[in-house]
């Protein structure tokens, strides 16, 4: 299984980038995707998840209304857009896959996500 980030990349603060994640080695339509970063010096942070179908996106506090995760079943691919991006967004974001299923309200939990990519590089500028 490869999940392989891109998009990441220097920006000023207020500006969008798009990422990137494509995935390779397993069935991508089953799979949960989330999107985590971390942060130098930081534990890692859960940002975003969607379901399997694309349904019930959830995302965390810090990103809420700025953030948006999306996903393309055909093409394998989980896309985070980021908007109106913060000098405290600055991080390797990871995106991350699970097929774990009966964890109800835990399903976005970074525990259950099997599968990490390597990350991709966001700095945004003040």
């Amino acid at each position: 299984v490869q999940l392989v980030e891109s998009g990441g990349g220097l920006v000023q603060a207020g500006g969008s980038l798009r990422l990137s994640c494509v995935a390779s080695g397993l069935t991508f339509s089953i799979y949960t995707m989330g999107w985590f970063r971390q942060a130098p010096g930081m534990e890692r942070e859960f940002v975003a998840a969607m379901w399997s179908n694309g349904g019930n996106p959830v995302y965390g506090d810090s990103v809420k209304g700025r953030f948006a995760v999306s996903r393309d079943n055909v093409k394998s691919t989980v896309y985070l857009q980021m908007n109106t991006l913060k000098p405290e967004d600055t991080a390797v974001y990871f995106c991350a896959a699970h097929a774990t299923t009966g964890i109800g309200s835990s399903w976005y939990r970074e525990e259950f996500f099997r599968f990490w990519g390597q990350g991709t590089q966001v700095t945004v500028s003040s």
